[in-house]
């Protein structure tokens, strides 16, 4: 892959890391610990701000495994290897780096 692309990649990598970085900021707030004290909230409305509590936490935990994997991209790249498929050996198709930059698989790979 010639360095143009890769400078491409990286580039696209730390803009979506940045953007993870800003929906962590606005999502923490959800993750706060939900009050105990029935008298401030109904029940049902703490069973909502569990239950949106909850679905915060989920949300942060994908965006922390993307966040992993974009790194590790960012470390591919350092270390000459990005773009190739860690199964085989072989160059991932340049489509499928478009679509996913943290992918780790050739198409063949991550169907067999």
């Amino acid at each position: 892959m010639n360095d143009n692309a890769l400078a491409r990649y990286r580039a696209r990598i730390t803009a979506r890391l940045a953007e993870i970085d800003e929906e962590d900021a606005r999502g923490r707030e959800g993750q706060e610990t939900v009050a105990l004290d029935q008298q401030a909230i109904g029940r049902l409305s703490r069973q909502d701000a569990l239950q949106s509590q909850a679905m915060a936490r989920a949300t942060h935990a994908r965006r922390d495994i993307e966040r992993r994997r974009l790194r590790a991209a960012l470390d591919r790249i350092d270390d000459g290897e990005f773009g190739y498929c860690e199964d085989c050996g072989e160059e991932i198709a340049p489509a499928r780096l478009e679509l996913d930059p943290g992918t780790t698989r050739c198409i063949s790979c991550a169907s067999g």
